[in-house]
């Protein structure tokens, strides 16, 4: 956890002169716990894994007291596409409470690199950096996890 911490800070660093903009934090005043949950990976046994913790973890806790968040970025976006067989899951956990950033910066540089836009779900929230999004819930109170 401390290597993603400073990973963080130092991306943030570099990217001090631009000030990214980060969805406001969950209206849940009710909430006794706070989780982010990373999402960096294009591996659907990751994907799974990601989606199975924030499942048990509204399970567990009645979903008004536990705030989620998916931030996804970089080759975990694909979680997000309109085509991932996970869709259904994904916004049956927003209908719950949760939810699930997308990196701008990842679409942006796909679009460069592909000449178009990738899609994503409505379920989805944009985020400019998902990096940054991370560090302002975890200043706020969210506690990492990168399963």
């Amino acid at each position: 956890m401390l290597r993603v911490t400073a990973t963080a800070l130092l991306i943030a660093a570099a990217a001090s002169g631009v000030r990214a903009q980060q969805a406001p934090l969950q209206d849940k005043p009710f909430a006794e716990h706070k989780i982010v949950l990373q999402l960096s990976d294009n591996d659907p046994r990751k994907q799974g894994l990601v989606l199975s913790v924030a499942s048990n973890l509204m399970k567990h806790y009645d979903p008004d007291k536990v705030a989620i968040e998916v931030v996804a970025f970089g080759p975990g976006i694909d979680l997000l596409r309109p085509e991932n067989p996970n869709r259904k899951m994904v916004e049956s956990l927003v209908a719950q409470g949760a939810r699930f950033d997308i990196c701008l910066n990842t679409l942006d540089t796909l679009e460069r690199e592909a000449g178009k836009r990738p899609e994503f779900i409505a379920a989805a929230t944009p985020v400019q950096v998902g990096v940054a999004q991370i560090l302002f819930l975890t200043e706020n109170g969210y506690t990492l996890v990168r399963p």
